[in-house]
């Protein structure tokens, strides 16, 4: 029997072990907001631990913490040495969510497996991808063969609120520098780019007054609905802003979240508001930063006793091949096909992700884990999101088989 026949065979001989650890990953909430990951790093670092491996626990200080919004971030990365004479593959996927919201059907942190699904929060993106990645790692080591290189897990929790504390926090401190990455994937195809984002805070500063006298106030709102006439009517000028990335079209720009006001009866001293701008690839996001700031303090230009607050929350650049990034694309596509009977595309998206957190460094990174065809399919941060549990197996099966690729001596 072929190695990678011996992996394919271990892989389903521990599927229901590796079901069963997926359960566990997701039952731990990791709401983020309000951020208290801490408990679900120490429960996975136990969890590995029996299988006999270390993880190194690399705790965000409090303060760094506490001042980015979050509660608590201990980042874990196991280490898997093997001969000299390979590269060191990192696999990262991320633990933080976003909160569950309304209209489950199922519980949120249940981890409830119906009709050939797993059902709860990050099922699909991204606690899915630490089983795929472990148990692709125990089947590679299972096979008792030479390897030459070596595997990190890289398990981070700061996705959310833009990655600078979990793999960027790794990197910073020169805690990790592998040769290539393989990051959370969320479709059947092999992320190769993807946009960058730029989010802003708008605090717009008026006057209180009482609602049945509001000329002795200065109205927020009314500022802030000027603002907001502005950002979107500026958006037919974006779709006619074309990537030629596969997979990626225009930029895009909303406001997300509006927060003011005091009661019904008084004139909104204050409103606070937040948006997100995604740039493609083609776009410079210093140039593009300083249009919307300009957009924005323009459509308010003059307005009397108003003050504007411009505060950046999140500028993630964007994911670009580079120079060795094929190397993976190649085996992944390989693999793929063998394991799953069809080609499989590699291409740009317009989701951000901390992969391009490697990009910056120079370091070749991909997206490739566990997920359907098509990202919707799995409600992915909606109600009932959810993983076939087939595709878990599959996902599994393909970056154990580019594990072997990479790491397998001659």
């Amino acid at each position: 029997m072929s190695h990678k026949d011996q992996l394919i065979g271990w892989i389903d001989a521990h599927f229901d072990e590796q079901v069963a650890f997926l359960q566990q990953v997701l039952q731990v909430p990791t709401d983020t907001p309000p951020g208290n990951n801490a408990p679900h790093a120490d429960r996975v670092a136990d969890m590995v631990g029996a299988y006999g491996w270390r993880a190194e626990k690399h705790a965000v200080p409090a303060d760094v913490v506490r001042d980015y919004g979050m509660e608590s971030i201990t980042n874990l990365v196991v280490r898997r040495p093997y001969a000299a004479g390979g590269p060191t593959v990192a696999l990262n996927a991320h633990g933080d969510v976003v909160p569950p919201g309304d209209g489950w059907t199922r519980p949120p942190y249940g981890g409830v497996i119906e009709d050939g699904y797993i059902y709860g929060r990050a099922a699909a993106v991204s606690k899915s991808d630490f089983s795929t990645y472990i148990f692709a790692t125990r089947a590679l080591e299972a096979l008792g063969i030479p390897l030459k290189g070596g595997i990190e897990l890289h398990f981070t929790y700061d996705e959310e609120f833009g990655g600078l504390l979990g793999p960027g926090w790794l990197l910073a401190q020169k805690i990790t520098r592998p040769d290539l990455v393989i990051a959370a994937g969320f479709a059947y195809n092999i992320v190769t780019a993807h946009n960058a984002c730029l989010q802003l805070e708008i605090t717009v500063h008026g006057k209180s007054g009482h609602g049945a006298m509001p000329e002795t106030g200065v109205d927020a709102l009314q500022a802030a609905a000027k603002i907001l006439n502005a950002v979107y009517g500026q958006l037919p000028e974006l779709k006619k802003i074309k990537s030629n990335v596969p997979g990626i079209d225009s930029p895009t720009m909303l406001v997300g979240r509006i927060d003011g006001g005091t009661n019904t009866n008084v004139v909104p001293g204050k409103v606070v508001m937040k948006m997100d701008r995604r740039m493609i690839p083609e776009e410079d996001p210093v140039a593009v930063e300083a249009q919307v700031r300009a957009l924005i303090e323009d459509s308010v230009r003059g307005e009397p006793g108003i003050r504007l607050e411009i505060r950046r929350l999140l500028l993630s650049h964007a994911l670009r091949p580079l120079p060795g990034s094929e190397r993976l694309v190649t085996a992944l596509q390989q693999n793929a096909q063998a394991v799953m009977g069809e080609a499989i595309t590699a291409q740009g998206t317009p989701l951000y992700a901390d992969a391009r957190l490697y990009g910056e460094q120079g370091i070749p990174a991909v997206l490739y884990g566990a997920g359907p065809r098509t990202v919707p399919e799995s409600n992915a941060k909606k109600a009932d999101e959810r993983l076939l549990l087939e595709d878990l197996r599959k996902a599994t099966k393909v970056v154990a088989l580019t594990l072997l690729d990479l790491l397998g001596a001659p």
